[in-house]
C-alpha cells in the first residue's frame, strides 16, 4: 500500500510530495507544526492540538489556509487513506512561497502539508523498561511556547543524548530543567508532589501534559507548577515525560544515574494507564 501525504489541497503518494525551494519554511523556518497521536485509528486529543496550532500561528501572524474543522477532516482522511491504526499525523503550515526576503510577503497563500507515521505508542517496550535522559544546555530562542519548525537546537540536543546512549535530552537553563527535546518533564517528589513547570514563554505548553495533569485526581498527588533541578529529580520518587509520540513515559536514569531504584515507578505507570484509557475514549 502506497503511503499518502497531503500537500496544499491534494492527496499524493509521499514520494511525489513536493514544496518549492522558495517556501519560507525551507528558507527561514517560518512555520508552525503539530503532531497528533493516532490510537486504534482515532485521533487523540486533537482539539487541544488544533487549539495550540491556532495560537502558535497567531503569535507569528500566520493565517491558516483552512479552518480547524477542515484540517481535522484532512487528518482523518489521511488516517483512512493510509489505513493507519497506531502512530501520528504530522502537520506543518508555513507562510508560503515567495522570493527570498526577510519581510512577510504579501498576497501569498500559506503552505499546508500533512503526513502519517506508524508507531505502536501504547505498547512501546520502553514504557515498561523506562528511558534514560541526558542533560544539555538549553540554547533555544526566547519563545518556546510557539511550536516553531525551527528545531535545530532540539536536533543537536537529541543527538548529544543519543550519542551518550540516552533516549531523550533534558534542557537546562539557569540550573533548572526547562523541558525535554520533544517532551514535557515531570518528577514526583518523596512527599507526593507532582512537579512540572508552569506554562510560559520558556516552555511549550504540552497537550499531553495538560491532559495528564487532569488525570491525577485518583492518585493522591498534589500538583506544583514550578521549575526543578536535576539534583531534585535524582532525589525524586519518580520521573517521567509526556508527549504525543510517547504518551506518559517513565524516566529511570538521568546522566547515567538512577532515579530511585532505576525502574519505572508505579505512579508513572498508573498515569500512563489512565492516559491510554483517556486516549481510547476521547470523543
Amino acid at each position: 500500500m502506497r503511503r499518502i501525504a497531503y500537500v496544499n489541497g491534494e492527496f499524493v503518494p509521499i514520494e511525489e510530495a513536493r514544496v518549492s525551494i522558495l517556501d519560507r519554511g525551507f528558507l527561514f523556518a517560518d512555520g508552525i507544526y503539530e503532531v497528533t497521536a493516532v490510537l486504534d485509528g482515532r485521533l487523540v486529543d486533537n482539539d487541544s492540538h488544533l487549539a495550540r496550532l491556532e495560537r502558535s500561528c497567531r503569535e507569528i501572524r500566520l493565517p491558516l489556509p483552512l479552518s480547524t474543522d477542515q484540517i481535522e477532516a484532512v487528518q482523518k482522511e489521511l488516517v483512512e487513506r493510509n489505513n493507519l491504526r497506531n502512530g501520528m499525523v504530522y502537520l506543518q503550515v508555513t507562510r508560503g512561497t515567495a522570493e527570498r526576503n526577510f519581510l512577510f510577503p504579501k498576497d501569498v497563500t500559506p503552505t499546508l502539508v500533512m503526513f502519517t507515521q506508524e508507531k505502536d505508542i501504547a505498547n512501546a517496550p520502553s514504557s515498561r523498561e523506562g528511558i534514560s535522559v541526558a542533560c544539555v544546555d538549553d540554547i533555544r530562542w526566547g519563545r518556546r511556547d510557539i511550536k516553531s519548525v525551527a528545531l535545530l537546537a532540539q536536533v543537536l540536543a537529541k543527538q548529544i543524548a543519543a550519542e551518550a546512549g540516552c533516549d531523550e535530552a533534558w534542557m537546562i537553563e539557569d540550573g533548572y530543567v526547562t523541558e525535554g527535546g520533544s517532551s514535557t518533564a515531570f518528577i514526583i517528589t518523596e512527599h507526593g508532589a507532582l512537579v512540572t513547570r508552569s506554562d510560559s514563554s520558556a516552555v511549550l505548553p504540552g497537550c499531553t501534559a495538560k491532559a495528564t495533569l487532569q488525570l491525577v485526581a485518583e492518585m493522591n498527588l498534589t500538583i506544583e507548577r514550578r521549575p526543578f533541578t536535576v539534583d531534585e529529580a535524582l532525589q525524586a520518587r519518580e520521573a517521567f515525560m509526556t508527549s504525543a509520540s510517547t504518551f506518559v513515559q517513565p524516566i529511570v536514569r538521568i546522566d547515567g544515574r538512577p532515579v530511585a531504584d532505576g525502574r519505572p515507578g508505579p505512579l508513572s505507570l498508573r498515569l500512563r494507564e489512565l492516559y491510554i484509557e483517556f486516549a481510547r475514549t476521547d470523543p
